[in-house]
This record gives structure tokens, sequence and C-alpha cells, in this order.
């Protein structure tokens, strides 16, 4: 059987053109399949990490890492339901690093009729964010090499934070690090993930 045109010099034009037509069909069938999956991939983790993070009305919310604004979007949802007053409301101060990536995510925030439950700061998130500290939750959105100390100084007693850790590309961790009343830290690892690596002061360095 020939499978390619070059080799076969009784193959149409026609038919060559039909034969590449359809590669480059099943090519792009195969990318949407790959991207929807991907899709699929970050919403079932989103839903693993706030099921995780034990939200609750009224908590407010450090998200390191603002991606598209939806997990921010999501976590605001349920810590400041429309259906709840405005006076039991929680927050979400969501810092990312990448400072076009911030501005999407205020623009996406902004649209969706978040922008009173979310607040997207340009800065380094690997620092926290201490001007609203402490929090009640932590979530990081990015694999760091160690679990940043700001972080687990700006939680509160009581509060939970849940970070990926490891390498740039391999054998990453969710960690589910909860504060007790009494300050210590007591850490449990949640399953194996694959983050992009945490940049800034305490991040990966290149």
């Amino acid at each position: 059987m020939c499978l390619a045109a070059g080799f076969c010099p009784a193959m149409s034009s026609l038919t060559v053109l039909r034969t590449r037509r359809f590669r480059l069909v099943l090519a792009k069938q195969f990318r949407r399949h790959i991207v929807s999956a991907v899709r699929w991939a970050r919403r079932y983790m989103v839903s693993i990490m706030n099921e995780a993070l034990q939200l609750e009305v009224g908590q407010k919310v450090l998200e390191v890492g603002a991606g598209s604004g939806w997990h921010s979007a999501t976590i605001a949802e349920v810590i400041a339901p429309s259906s709840a007053p405005r006076s039991e409301w929680g927050c979400v101060f969501t810092v990312e690093i990448v400072q076009a990536l911030a501005e999407n995510a205020r623009k996406n925030i902004m649209n969706a009729g978040y922008g009173d439950r979310v607040r997207i700061i340009s800065g380094d998130g690997s620092k926290g964010y201490a001007e609203r500290a402490p929090y009640d939750r932590v979530v990081v959105t990015a694999a760091a090499p160690r679990v940043p100390e700001p972080l687990v100084d700006q939680l509160k007693p009581g509060g939970i934070m849940l970070i990926p850790v490891g390498s740039v590309s391999l054998f990453q961790n969710l960690l589910k690090i909860k504060k007790e009343s009494d300050g210590e830290i007591r850490q449990k690892n949640l399953c194996g993930v694959a983050f992009v690596p945490l940049t800034g002061e305490y991040g990966h360095k290149f």
C-alpha cells in the first residue's frame, strides 16, 4: 500500500491534495482533543484544591498565581456567594508576578462580575501579600522548590494552605499545610501533580 505521494507516480494531484487535507484535519482534531483534555484536567484539579481548602463564607483567601482568573472566581463563589449579604462576604487576594497575566486576569474578573470579591495584585506572590495578612486560606497555583516561609507566616492559626512542591518538571506533590491554634505546622501529601514552576524570590531560579 502506498502511503507517501512522492513514491506513487500514479497518484493524482487531487488525491495528494485530499490526503494532505485529511492529515491536516486529523492533526487539528488531535490538537483540539489535547487542549480539551488539558482544560478538563485543570478544572478537575481546581475542584480538588477547592475541596481540600475547606472553604467557608466570609474567609479571606490569598491566591498565588492568577492564571486567567477562573480559579479565584470559583473560590469567590464559595466565600462570597451572591446569595449572602455583602457584610458576610469574604475576599480573594490574587498576586501575579507576570504583569500581562495580571492585567488579563483583572479584565476577566471584572467582565465576569467578580470585581467586588476578587482583587488582582501585580507582584511577587512567593512573598505573599503582607498588606492584607493574615489569611484564612492560602492557595498556590505554581510549584515551589520548598514551602515559602512568608506564606506560612501570613497564614492564620487554624488556617490551611495548599501548595505544589517539587522540581521544575517532575516529582511534584500537592501539600496541605495546617497551622494549628498553637502555631504548630502539620503537613500532608495529597497527591502527585504537575504545575508550572513558581518564580520570584522564593521560587525556582533559572
